[in-house]
């Protein structure tokens, strides 16, 4: 189970939506997590990867030596 408090605004729209929809206001926050979960897990996946980068932890690959490990260009 999970409770969030939202601005009055959003909640307002949330619930005129649900209304002229006729369904829940849970369908369309459901809705909303499970389409942005991935992009927010990629950003910060991302962001952690070029912190890492820019600490030396970790190093990069040019693009060219990819594509020449991997047989497409000579």
């Amino acid at each position: 189970m999970l409770a969030i408090r939202l601005p009055q605004t959003i909640e307002k729209r949330l619930e005129k939506l649900a209304r002229e929809t006729g369904r829940t206001k849970t369908y369309y926050v459901r809705e909303a997590i499970l389409e942005h979960l991935a992009d927010l897990e990629d950003l910060y996946l991302a962001e952690d990867r070029l912190d890492r980068i820019r600490s030396g932890e970790e190093r990069t690959i040019p693009l060219k030596e990819v594509l020449k490990r991997r047989g497409v260009v000579r």
